[in-house]
């Protein structure tokens, strides 16, 4: 049964991100941009056209950015392990479904909570609703004392604990000082724009970088949830090293100029650590046994 479930949430998760990044990709027909007066009295310019028509023009490129790479390697990877858990069932399998799930939850969430209204607002809370409770059935389908147990003794954690713990910091040191400026300043944030909060700051430092605090914690204590936590977040930072330069690359196609200090402070941090992280996930399922 638990199995089932897990299956058939996690098809649903893959259906609704394919409807969602596939519109975001590929609605991009008519309007063009229009200036607007946000509550804080100040002057933005809206994107005007295709599905994110009423989002900045800043952020509506960010936004197909990541569509396009949910779509075109997020889903296939998630297509891939669904059908590979399906068939075989391992603790490997299970774990990498897992971790894809929660980078599925990570974009609903953003989407859902982080766009402007528009067509596809049913299709976001959708799959906002079941890639959470899939990640809740599949991080519970897992027999966290086997995975435990599956790990060779000799697997080397420090390497792990210093990835999550710069990545932590680093996920502060990107965003904090942004919000400490606005405080110092008596202003909204430089970005908010027509916005009533910046979900990448509430989803990178209230959830994700507190995990890997948490993480670090679990894996001295032996934890099988620490397991499973490490795999999510290594799986997550490898994502968001790919979104990263193709949303730029599409803020550069809207005309979007980003200071050459940002973009290689942010994005360059961000690429590095998703190189470390792919080596690391890379070293942790060699060190892992299928009991």
């Amino acid at each position: 049964m638990a199995k089932r479930t897990v299956h058939t949430l996690s098809f649903l998760t893959l259906a609704l991100g394919v409807v969602a990044a596939s519109a975001g990709v590929f609605i991009h027909k008519g309007g063009a941009p229009y200036d607007f007066v946000n509550q804080y009295g100040d002057k933005v310019e809206i994107y005007g056209k295709g599905l994110y028509a009423h989002d900045s023009t800043f952020k509506a490129p960010i936004f197909r950015g990541t569509d396009l790479s949910m779509l075109f390697v997020a889903c296939p990877l998630f297509f891939a392990a669904l059908m590979y858990d399906f068939r075989n069932g391992t603790l490997k399998s299970r774990l990498q479904l897992t971790s894809l799930i929660a980078c599925f939850f990570y974009y609903a969430a953003g989407i859902a909570l982080g766009v402007a209204y528009n067509a596809l607002h049913l299709v976001y809370i959708a799959l906002f609703s079941v890639s959470l409770y899939g990640l809740v059935a599949a991080m519970t389908s897992i027999d966290r004392y086997r995975l435990v147990r599956s790990v060779l003794p000799e697997f080397p954690l420090r390497g792990m604990y210093v990835f999550l713990f710069l990545t932590g910091l680093a996920l502060f040191g990107a965003w904090l000082p942004d919000i400490m400026q606005a405080f110092r300043l008596g202003r909204p944030l430089l970005l908010i724009e027509t916005y009533t909060t910046e979900i990448t700051y509430v989803l990178d430092m209230g959830l994700v970088a507190p995990a890997a605090f948490i993480c670090i914690y679990l894996l001295k204590k032996r934890a099988g949830l620490g397991y499973i936590l490490l795999d999510i977040f290594l799986t997550l930072c490898l994502l968001m090293g790919i979104m990263l330069p193709v949303q730029t690359l599409f803020q550069f196609g809207a005309g979007i100029e980003i200071p050459p200090a940002a973009l290689a402070v942010k994005m360059g941090v961000f690429c590095l650590l998703a190189v470390w992280a792919a080596l690391l996930k890379w070293n942790y399922y060699k060190n892992m046994r299928d009991l």
